[in-house]
């Protein structure tokens, strides 16, 4: 993935505000943007050192020194294949290799971290050797790379043990999602005496990716009682920063950041937690503690005690019977394999309980689009806030997304759009579809609704309606 200047300024500056020590800016050499990126953060003035990759050769050393980084790090290839096929040198080279190239690094800079690429699949004998050369002639931190992921939580911990035993240097361990076990061997090299770990924001990197910081944190912290200076509360801030900029969504069973981490559906798990948060969260973690926050989810295994909650919080009371009713038609909607929502529940509240309470702060009364392939969508949107008719235009990226920018517009609180999807529930070219949408307010609360229609523009800035109409319900009874 590749992210804009601006983006990566904003990534450094908000990874330099949580507590990370350490920032790998880039790869100097790669390119004359990498380069002048990696001066511009390290002349930032950020509470991180800023760090910059290089091979083992002079000049990829000097340009990370030409951009005046606190911290490079040096890496050579030291397993079998990799010498052989790579870099095409003995062992003995490497070695010879390393001792030079860092004492030269550290002519350069204060910190010096050498990486043994591919050390998990390297010899123990040739691993300290080399290890050794490098803290001899510098090297201010070693690091032991799982390069291809092959790693296991109890091999790494016997790896990083004999080596803290071994070498007088801190270590680093840098850990690969192949076998989805990235997170655990960075714990489980913590247990064998490693100082330091590298990680990134929601795992992302090569192939699976890498050890992902928020569950590291949460792990080293809330399990190991071990303090990392990382300002845990602002974790889903930025992992929702870094999802914004790459495109790439977190799936809403990630630990710790996704959707549903503190979320509840089942009705054994809503009725635990509304008695008792620790019944169904692990307690040493709670969502406060990571800027998350708990939810209550509708579907088919929802049960009384969570819907009954629901509605409470929107100051609407159903009987015993009524409350069996509405139980017995989400699940209904659930089981028809369609996502339910709040504005759902509240929907088939009213209808049951045979009231309008269910005020609508926000009325649709007309909406125009504009599009064509010369022509950049536009839409005009009329509606009632409160009584209050207003009438927004923006323009977008296709009408569906202009007609969503105009409702949003009408409103003058701040929301993300975080979940957009149609599905068909009809067949044909006129075929009726259902749009579901999420929305996330300032606060951090996320808004579920849908809507339905032979017209997808339409059906989606109804959805957004609804949306809006909850936050605003939601809002008014707290």
């Amino acid at each position: 993935m590749s992210f804009t200047r601006d983006e990566k300024m904003s990534i450094a500056h908000q990874l330099s505000d949580i507590g990370v020590h350490v920032i790998e800016a880039g790869f100097p050499a790669s390119s004359v943007d990498e380069k002048d990126f990696v001066r511009d953060i390290a002349s930032e003035g950020l509470e991180s050192i800023i760090c910059g990759l290089a091979r083992a050769t002079q000049s990829d050393i000097e340009t990370c020194a030409d951009c005046g980084v606190g911290m490079i790090h040096v890496f050579i290839p030291t397993s079998e294949v990799q010498r052989v096929h790579t870099i095409k040198k003995t062992h003995e080279e490497v070695v010879a290799i390393t001792e030079s190239m860092i004492r030269f690094a550290h002519s350069h800079a204060d910190h010096v971290m050498f990486s043994a690429m591919d050390a998990t699949r390297t010899g123990t004998t040739e691993l300290i050797e080399v290890y050794q050369a490098a803290v001899n002639a510098g090297a201010t931190i070693i690091n032991v790379p799982d390069t291809v992921g092959i790693a296991s939580p109890s091999s790494m911990n016997a790896l990083v043990s004999t080596l803290h035993e071994t070498i007088p240097c801190p270590i680093d361990v840098h850990c690969h999602n192949d076998f989805g076990m990235a997170v655990a061997n960075t714990i489980s090299a913590v247990e064998g005496g490693a100082s330091q770990v590298q990680v990134t924001v929601n795992g992302i990197g090569e192939r699976a990716g890498n050890a992902d910081i928020a569950q590291t944190v949460m792990a080293l912290e809330s399990i190991y009682g071990i303090k990392t200076g990382i300002s845990t509360e602002r974790l889903v801030e930025t992992s929702r920063m870094v999802s914004r900029f790459s495109g790439i969504s977190v799936g809403p069973t990630q630990p710790v950041v996704g959707d549903n981490a503190f979320a509840h559906e089942s009705g054994i798990h809503s009725q635990g937690v509304l008695a008792n948060t620790s019944t169904f969260e692990p307690g040493i973690m709670t969502p406060e503690m990571v800027g998350h926050r708990r939810r209550l989810r509708l579907g088919k295994h929802v049960g009384r005690h969570a819907v009954a909650q629901m509605l409470s919080d929107a100051h609407i009371i159903a009987k015993e019977t009524e409350l069996d009713e509405i139980v017995a038609r989400v699940k209904d909607i659930s089981n028809r394999g369609r996502k339910v929502t709040e504005n759902d529940l509240f929907e088939v509240a009213e209808t049951i309980i045979g009231t309008a309470r269910i005020e609508k702060n926000i009325l649709l009364h007309d909406i125009t689009v504009i599009n064509g392939n010369h022509v950049m969508a536009t839409a005009t949107v009329r509606a009632s806030v409160n009584g209050k008719e207003i009438t927004c235009c923006r323009i977008g990226n296709g009408p569906v997304d202009a007609a969503m920018k105009a409702v949003v517009a009408i409103v003058p609180e701040a929301l993300v759009l975080k979940e957009f999807s149609v599905s068909a529930i009809s067949g044909g070219s006129d075929a009726i579809g259902h749009v579901s949408i999420a929305v996330e307010d300032s606060k951090g609360r996320v808004y579920d609704a849908g809507a339905s229609s032979d017209d997808i523009v339409l059906a989606s800035a109804e959805a957004m309606i609804n949306a809006l109409n909850l936050v605003y319900r939601l809002r008014k009874e707290e």
